[in-house]
Order: structure tokens, then sequence, then C-alpha cells
């Protein structure tokens, strides 16, 4: 599989993004390991997740242990797969999302990440998303702290805007490395986090790269050129959008959220799809 770098870390062009795997209509635990091996198996080594990914308020980290155990049952090289975690953004339980960026609670949230997880550091945690209540450079500096002290080992900040972007890797000292914000077909007002992101030579991760989990599957139908481009090509409309991504940047890296084995399988073969110029230039216009 091609491959794209989160600081000095090589990982694949393809993630695979956890939060279907544990929020609302997620699949039974065994079919969620299965998913996580057969995109182990295709060659993912990046794995995207956050300790809000949950459904029950008394389930925090559901998907980080999720994960955990199928990278401890897969029988390839687990020490070779990135995963980057998150914290700051919280699940009540009731449906709602809260925000907490305290600096105390984010240092908390990491050390109890890491139990769940295992190991000795967290590959990549970012702070998932800015409190309106707590200054944006204390939040960050708790990550800072962290990354002192070794408990995390890479550093990345999520759903900011180029004013954060910046003031996030000013706190770091330099050492930000990666942007997890919203940008897909249907949704590209992120557009100028991606280039500050390949401006500043840091990863830029598209949470919900194929425009959600209820949305992935109509993408062909609201969106015309994708599904000329798929229909010509014999591929999904899903893996041109993948494509396109990996297009847009060498410092984009897609984490298409999966619950089944062949949607991830068929996600990770966007890597081989190089799009011309004219297909390009049409799903830009889209």
């Amino acid at each position: 599989m091609r491959t794209r770098t989160i600081g000095d870390v090589e990982v694949s062009a393809i993630g695979l993004g956890g939060m279907p795997m544990s929020i609302e209509g997620r699949p039974d635990r065994e079919r969620s390991i299965k998913t996580i091996h057969a995109a182990l198996d295709e060659g993912v080594t990046f794995i995207d997740t956050a300790d809000a990914y949950h459904l029950h308020a008394d389930e925090v980290g559901h998907n980080e242990e999720l994960i955990a155990e199928a990278l401890r049952t897969w029988d390839g090289d687990a020490a070779a797969v990135l995963v980057a975690t998150k914290g700051g953004h919280l699940r009540p339980g009731d449906g709602s999302w809260t925000v907490n960026g305290r600096p105390e609670y984010l240092k908390e949230a990491a050390k109890a990440s890491l139990r769940r997880l295992g190991g000795d550091a967290i590959g990549l945690y970012q702070f998932h998303r800015p409190d309106p209540e707590v200054p944006y450079a204390e939040s960050v500096g708790a990550i800072r702290d962290l990354l002192d002290e070794g408990v995390i080992r890479m550093a990345g900040i999520s759903n900011a805007n180029p004013d954060q972007i910046r003031e996030a890797n000013d706190v770091l000292g330099g050492r930000l490395v990666s942007v997890q914000n919203q940008f897909s077909p249907a949704f590209r007002s992120s557009e100028p986090e991606l280039r500050l992101a390949d401006e500043l030579g840091i990863a830029f991760l598209p949470w919900s790269p194929l425009g959600g989990i209820t949305s992935a599957g109509e993408l062909g139908s609201r969106f015309e050129p994708f599904k000329d481009v798929a229909d010509a090509r014999g591929i999904s409309p899903q893996v041109v959008a993948l494509a396109w991504h990996l297009a847009q940047s060498p410092h984009v890296i897609p984490i298409p959220g999966s619950s089944r084995p062949e949607t991830i399988r068929d996600s990770v073969t966007a890597v081989e799809v190089e799009l011309t110029p004219e297909e390009l230039a049409a799903l830009n216009a889209a």
C-alpha cells in the first residue's frame, strides 16, 4: 500500500476511522474485530479513535478498548500500527456532545486513554475540539506537557481553524504533526486548513471523508461526477472520493469509518487509483 507520513512515522495512505463501531447503529464486537483485522490485513497501519467514541455514559473509551483488543488478537505486527486518539470532547450518554478543554482534565483523559490502549505511550494524541470556556493555548499547553512527559509520542489537534493551527504549533514549539478536520465532497469549508497543513508540512486527516455514516452510501447519487468516474472505471463512488482526497495533497490521509470488513477492503483500493487531470477538475467542481 502507498504510504504517507505523520511526524516521523510512515503510515498507510488510507487509515481506518473507528467511530462507527462504537456509536449508534454499531455492530456486535465480533464483527467490529473482524473489520479491524480486515483493515490490518489489507495493509492499513493508521487507526483513528477517541475516548468519546461510545454510546452509553458508562462506557467511555469503548472504541479504544475495541481497537486494543483487535491489535492484541491480530496475527501480524501490531507494533507497526499507529493509533491516534483524542480527548476533550465528551458524550454524556444522552446523544449529546460536550467539550472540556481544561488542562487538568485533558491530562487525566490522556492517561486514561493510554491505560485502555496499552503500551508505553500514545502514538498520536489530538485535542478533539476547542472549548470556548478555556483559552486555546492553555488546552494545547496540556498536550505539550503530555508530549514533554512522554505520555504521548506525537501531538495533533482537531476541529481547528487556521489561527488555532498556528497557535497550537507555536505552543507546541513547532511539534504539531496533524490536523483532523471534517472534509469531504459535501463539506469543503475546511480547505483553508488543508492548505495551511500542506504549507506547514503536517498531516491533514479528513474525518467523515465520505460525508458521514448516514450519507456515505448516497455519495454517488448526490454528486454525479463521482458516479460518472466510478462507472467509467468500474469502481465505487466511495473509492473515487478517497482517491480525490489523496489527490488534494501529499499530506492528506483520509480515515473512512467502517463497520464491515467489505467496506474497508473496498476503501483501501483507492490508493491504486490515479485520477487524470480532467477527472480531478470535474470532481473539484462537483
